[in-house]
Formats: C-alpha cells, structure tokens, sequence
C-alpha cells in the first residue's frame, strides 16, 4: 500500500469532514495515518490486520479506565473499507519536545503495573508472526536466498523464546516500545501505537531499547536513563539475546515489505540480512 491507495481507502471511508486529498500523511509503515483537524486517521495495509485495529480500539478503552496516558480513539469501531481496517483517532496536540527513552521507561513501570484486562483478551507477543506476511509483501524484490534465511531465523528463535524462564511477572506489555511510540505533548509522555499490545514477557519491551543502543545509535548516556527510570536492565537478564535476536529477525522482515517500492528500503534490508547472517551484532541500522 502506497500513499496514493491510503488516500483512496481514506476518501472511500468519509470519516473527515474535508476532502481525504487535504489530509496530512504523519506517517506511512504498517499503517497509513493522516492528520486533519482535530482527528487522525489510521488505513491499515490489508485486511490481515482487521482483528488488530479491532483490538486497538479496545486497549485504547482499558488503558483510559486505568488511567494510562494514551492515544484516544474517536470512535468506538473499526471500520473495513475495501479491504483495508480503518480507524479514527483522537489527534494529539503538536508535541513540546523530542521523546527520550527515559519517557518510554516512565510509561512502561506504568503498563507493566497493570493487571490483564477483564472484558477483553491480549494475545501473546508474536514477535515472529508478521514474518511470513513481509516477506510475501516483498515477492521477488528480495534474494529468495534471503527470505529463506530469515524463515530459518524465525523458527529458531521462536522455539528457543518458547522456553525462555522470564526474570519479571509476565503480564501487559506494549510490544513495540519504540521512543517513536511515545508522544511528548503539553500535558505529558502519552503512549501510541497501540496495536502490539500482548501479554508475555515484560522482557520484550525492554530489550526493544538495548538493541536501540547496539544497532541504531542510542547513545549509552540515553540507555542508561531508561534503566535507571525503569529500575532494572534487561541485559543482565540470560535471555535477553534470545529475544534480541527474534525481534533482529523481526527488524529485518519488516523493512522488506517496503523494498519493492523503495529501493532505499531494500539497501537497508540487504544491509540488515547481512549484518545476521555474519553475526555482527554492532552493525549499524538505519531508518530509511
């Protein structure tokens, strides 16, 4: 899905009181969202992810109870509109500043405190789950070489995380907790994103900012703000390079989705499938 489809699902939706043309993309990956007005507006890529736009809406409902700063839906569904969810969305205010990991570490002490929802069920994490359908995504742009790799990765990783013992309490989790997922307005840190949230091991989202710090730059004064807000450092944790190394796979699976229309995006993934295959685990990530 390009932006030019996203539109057209998004016109076909009629849920902005001006023209789908004017709306601002804010940003374009599993999801399309734009912006107009007060509201904005998520179209996912295909109809595999109904059932999470569904659920998202949900969660967005438990944490407001609970008293979570989050994203706030507009309404209550989750409409399917030619093949692709749609969901509407409270807009956030512009934000004050940059999010910093320590804002996400806040936030994080505050989910993992949180006991399973009652009127709803959160899914495992599956991490893995979303490979077989990026790759497909990706057809015959990618190495079939490569794909077949990334196949083995995922089933080996996901059995060794399968026998994983958690050093934490196992319960809500974000599931994708990104700096980017983290919305820094007037009032505060607020979470976004909410689709990823699972109940699993509260090691995974913890080990989303230690690899941050190995592959994408996150200076090492930053990594330690979030440990220290949070109060503990999934590194010291023996299954940390388990996880870390399906949530690698994971990383590199996602960006083939977009290679075959972004070429930037299939340099990074042969950088990424290269980068594992030579198991160096300090090779710089890059956004594309």
């Amino acid at each position: 899905m390009d932006e030019a489809r996203a539109r057209e699902v998004l016109a076909a939706a009629e849920v902005l009181p001006g023209p789908a043309s004017e709306a601002r993309l804010l940003a374009l990956g599993e999801n399309a969202v734009f912006g107009a007005g007060d509201l904005a507006v998520k179209v996912g890529r295909d109809a595999e992810l109904l059932g999470r736009a569904r659920r998202e809406l949900a969660v967005a409902l438990w944490l407001e109870e609970a008293g979570v700063p989050a994203v706030r839906a507009a309404e209550p569904t989750a409409l399917f509109v030619d093949g692709h969810p749609v969901t509407v969305w409270r807009r956030l205010p512009e934000p004050v500043r940059p999010t910093e990991p320590r804002d996400v570490a806040a936030l994080l002490r505050l989910v993992h405190e949180l006991p399973l929802p009652s009127s709803f069920e959160l899914p495992p994490r599956e991490l893995l789950g979303g490979v077989e359908r990026w790759l497909r995504l990706a057809g015959d742009v990618i190495d079939p070489a490569d794909a077949a790799y990334l196949r083995g990765r995922r089933d080996g990783f996901a059995s060794a995380a399968a026998a994983l013992t958690p050093h934490l309490t196992p319960g809500p989790i974000h599931g994708d907790a990104l700096p980017r997922n983290v919305h820094v307005g007037p009032d505060g840190p607020v979470l976004i994103d909410l689709e990823t949230f699972s109940a699993d091991l509260r090691e995974h989202d913890l080990v989303v900012m230690a690899l941050s710090r190995d592959r994408y730059g996150l200076p090492a004064e930053a990594y330690d703000a979030f440990t220290a807000t949070y109060g503990w450092d999934v590194r010291e944790w023996d299954g940390c390079a388990v996880l870390r190394g399906a949530r690698e796979t994971a990383s590199c699976a996602w960006v083939a989705q977009h290679a075959p229309s972004n070429p930037k995006a299939l340099a990074e993934f042969e950088r990424r499938v290269a980068s594992l295959r030579d198991e160096d685990p300090e090779v710089r990530w890059y956004p594309f």
